[in-house]
């Protein structure tokens, strides 16, 4: 970066295969702080498919095999050289015309002068969705208990039809991407969709990271907290930037095959220094769900004041401000709620079956598990409470839809898409507790046993027992009470 950022240190870079999940946990998810975990890639099918031999022992992409097995109608692509708000400009075109441009790049299709300004970057591919019977790589365990693409594969993000219909570069089927970009591609200073952690494995290339603390976040803002800076190559405004030369940065240069954990709220900027394929994964769960709530009450507060002008002459003023909310971020007080709700009962059904004699072989820390998330889903739910969106006039006027999905807790008990959440994560867990690093086997519907992978028993009456403790979940007073009943004689974990 030229010597344009104070860098006070290196990114930890640790043996991934020799790390517990634990010790991840303890060491950098809770307390959030960067990891390059290496060792995690070896049986990975992208690493040999999706790669040719390069010099010495380095790969370099193969990007004639993209074109044969992938033809995408179409792939998001940024123009690195080109600025559309706060990102690089995004153009729309097939597979093969991404690469013959990078192939044309490659052999001089461009003269030397215009070579920086010819530069894209695939960026945003929902490989996992569009080719699901390919199994490219397996999520490392430490990386499993991810909420947010557990939830798309089942649910939308959205309950109401004028806000699931905008078409939001947000809004989307799930957060598992491959990005591809020649060297000297890059990607501008920017914190992850939701605050979400994410993880980025390089299948092959390198990458120049720099990243900096959420304690400095504020510092790359101008005064009125409303622009950031966009590329740290650029010469940094002191004037609109005042506090930007107080940052402290830390750096990583990602080898091909190594995997970067990058928490919530770290902002980052991105250098392919070379010819680069990545695997990248956003996702939250427990230890990140605050900073999901903090993000989305903070975007609320600017949607309202934005248009609190109008206030005394809109009929539906809260609601205007959860479509604002919804279209800028990507989820609305409401898609939030019904997302916690569900995640409360299938860690409620799972602690449930992990008190029944027939699993007493599951571990202590497996429950320590499913209390710490229910306590952290708790904490957010007693920060809902007081807002306008739940007061009994604003929820009159919410769709039936969002109503009856956060509320009835038999129907949401019942549905499919509630069914195969419960297994997906009783399975994320299980394959946690055994500390397995292969893949999770896909699940199938059996009706005639409960859904929970620890549980033995055909004729499991969980249901019964979570409805004869609430049977609606109506306000998140409600949620706070439910999880409480339920923790309170398990004070000691």
């Amino acid at each position: 970066m030229d010597g344009r950022v104070k860098v006070v240190g290196q990114v930890e870079r640790v043996d991934g295969a020799s790390l517990t999940y634990a010790e991840f946990v303890d060491r950098f998810m809770e307390p959030n702080s960067p990891v390059v975990l290496t060792g995690l890639t070896a049986s990975w099918r992208a690493r040999e498919d999706w790669t040719l031999p390069g010099p010495g022992d380095r790969r370099r992409p193969d990007l004639c095999f993209f074109a044969r097995n992938f033809p995408s109608p179409l792939v998001q692509v940024a123009d690195c050289s080109s600025r559309e708000f706060t990102d690089q400009k995004r153009l729309e075109m097939s597979m093969q015309e991404f690469i013959d441009h990078w192939v044309g790049d490659a052999h001089g299709g461009s003269g030397a002068g215009d070579r920086e300004s010819s530069l894209l970057y695939l960026k945003d591919w929902h490989f996992v969705k569009e080719y699901p019977n390919y199994i490219a790589y397996t999520t490392p365990t430490f990386f499993v208990d991810d909420w947010l693409n557990m939830y798309l594969d089942s649910h939308p993000i959205h309950r109401d039809s004028d806000i699931a219909n905008h078409k939001n570069e947000i809004n989307c089927s799930d957060y598992r991407f491959v990005y591809m970009g020649a060297k000297g591609t890059w990607t501008p200073l920017h914190a992850d969709v939701f605050r979400s952690y994410s993880w980025s494995a390089n299948v092959c290339g390198r990458k120049q990271w720099l990243l900096l603390s959420p304690s400095q976040s504020h510092c790359i803002f101008d005064r009125y907290m409303r622009s950031s800076v966009y590329n740290l190559n650029d010469d940094v405004s002191e004037k609109r930037f005042p506090e930007f030369n107080k940052t402290e940065w830390l750096e990583c240069i990602q080898e091909q095959n190594e995997i970067i954990f990058v928490p919530s709220g770290w902002y980052h900027q991105v250098h392919n220094l070379e010819d680069t394929i990545s695997i990248n994964h956003n996702w939250f769960n427990a230890y990140s769900l605050q900073w999901v709530w903090n993000l989305l009450y903070e975007d609320y507060k600017v949607a309202k004041e934005y248009i609190e002008d109008i206030r005394d002459i809109c009929d539906d003023f809260e609601g205007l401000c959860q479509r604002n909310l919804a279209a800028n971020t990507g989820m609305n007080f409401y898609d939030f709620f019904v997302f916690i709700v569900r995640f409360a009962l299938a860690n409620l059904i799972e602690l449930y079956h992990l008190q029944q004699l027939e699993v007493a072989t599951f571990s202590t820390e497996t429950a320590h598990h499913f209390v710490y998330n229910l306590k952290s889903i708790r904490n957010v739910a007693s920060k809902m409470t007081s807002t306008e969106a739940f007061t009994t006039e604003n929820l009159r006027t919410i769709s039936e839809d969002n109503r009856s999905a956060f509320s009835n807790v038999k129907q949401i008990l019942e549905e499919e898409s509630f069914k195969r959440l419960l297994m997906t994560l009783s399975k994320a867990y299980e394959h946690i507790d055994r500390g397995q690093r292969n893949c999770l086997e896909s699940c199938t519907l059996d009706a005639k046993r409960c859904l929970s992978a620890i549980c033995l028993k055909s004729d499991c009456n969980v249901v019964d027992h979570i409805t004869s403790l609430i049977d609606e979940v109506c306000v998140p007073a409600d949620l706070v009470t439910l999880i409480d009943i339920v923790l309170s004689p398990m004070d000691s974990f």
